[in-house]
């Protein structure tokens, strides 16, 4: 091969290695490497963008509230700050319930909002939880109620049913069924031990219905803490369902509360 002709030929790979490099820089282009696939290229891309996406994402697994059959005024909140801190979520009911618990109402759901607490959505108008149209029944007060409260498209409602409350499957059947056809989801509140009633009924449910009824169960029961000494998550509850919140403590000496741990999940359904 004559000299020119080599010098030809070393001067075209070069301009033909030189091209990727080219367009690496000046464009968005696919490029194929020896050595280094495009999958890699694209890991990398997609690396150093989630790295971008997550600065600043809220990245906590748990939140510390509490729930109370008490109005949420000045005098309630301090007295939760002072002794157990900053409640991230509040519990709070339906309308009244005369002799048990006080309904929210628009001042109340403003004060809680300005101060940066989610609030969960309970509904206590049960004592016997039996029967499909009984479940139905309460289903529908509790969507009119949510209403009336202007409560939003999404948020759970949270039946609750009390240890000592007759309850069968056929309830929580109704109750299902008329909220999945609302804008709300359907919830239960309850303590749900192996082998309580509520638990037994529960798990007489399809199970279509137990993995989309969103729980949030009484047991196990621990001492009350302060947000700081909150015990690790560990609720129990049907095993089918998606257990998202726990009431780990009852009945707060220094203020009329009890103390829960709500996982993420379940703030896509409080308000």
């Amino acid at each position: 091969m004559k000299n020119n002709e080599i010098l030809l030929f070393i001067g075209l790979a070069a301009i033909i290695v030189a091209i990727p490099f080219l367009l690496l820089l000046f464009s968005d282009a696919k490029l194929t490497f020896p050595g280094l696939s495009n999958d890699f290229l694209d890991e990398e891309k997609d690396t150093n963008k989630n790295d971008d996406d997550n600065e600043g994402e809220d990245t906590q697994q748990f939140y510390w509230g509490v729930d109370s059959a008490s109005y949420t005024d000045e005098n309630l909140f301090q007295c939760v700050m002072e002794n157990f801190g900053k409640p991230e979520v509040w519990g709070r009911y339906l309308e009244d319930r005369e002799g048990i618990s006080f309904g929210l109402d628009t001042a109340e759901i403003d004060y809680l909002h300005q101060h940066d607490i989610r609030i969960l959505v309970i509904y206590n108008h049960v004592n016997d939880a039996r029967g499909f149209e009984n479940g139905t029944e309460h289903a529908e007060q509790a969507i009119q109620f949510a209403e009336n409260a202007g409560v939003p498209e999404g948020v759970a409602i949270f039946g609750d049913i009390e240890p000592d409350y007759p309850v069968d499957y056929a309830f929580i059947n109704g109750w299902y069924n008329t909220l999945t056809n609302s804008e709300y989801a359907p919830g239960i509140y309850g303590v749900f031990n192996e082998g309580s009633e509520l638990t037994l009924a529960f798990e007489a449910l399809d199970t279509s219905i137990q993995e989309n009824t969103i729980v949030w169960t009484a047991y196990p029961q621990h001492e009350i803490t302060t947000q700081e000494n909150a015990p690790a998550f560990n609720p129990e509850g049907p095993a089918a369902a998606p257990v998202l919140g726990w009431q780990y403590a009852i009945e707060a000496q220094s203020c009329t509360i009890d103390t829960n741990l709500f996982s993420r999940d379940m703030m896509d359904y409080l308000w």
